[in-house]
């Protein structure tokens, strides 16, 4: 794998999108691996938040503030499954080709 690619990008935070840009471009498919692996994750934990926050604001009437959403939670959730299996698969994918995410 493309070490000086992996290690220029880790000066920006991993929880950010814009620091997986670099590494999609890279010619090796081990580094675009981890790049989609960890846009993946990224956008995961973002929706799951998300819908904890919609959860929340359903249980919890005024305590929490209802964020803006346009479709219902179960379908958000169930966006969240599929992804969370997503993430399962790259990461078995991983162990079988050896690349350290």
């Amino acid at each position: 794998m493309d070490e000086t690619k992996m290690t220029a990008c880790s000066c920006k935070p991993y929880n950010e999108l814009e620091a997986t840009v670099e590494l999609m471009l890279s010619e090796d498919y081990k580094v675009r691996f981890v790049a989609e692996y960890r846009q993946t994750k990224i956008r995961y934990e973002r929706l799951k938040k998300f819908c904890n926050r919609i959860e929340a604001a359903m249980t919890h009437p005024g305590k929490v503030d209802m964020p803006k959403h346009d479709c219902d939670l179960s379908l958000l959730r169930e966006q969240q499954n599929w992804m969370g299996h997503y993430l399962h698969a790259l990461e078995v994918r991983a162990v079988v080709e050896h690349i350290e995410l």
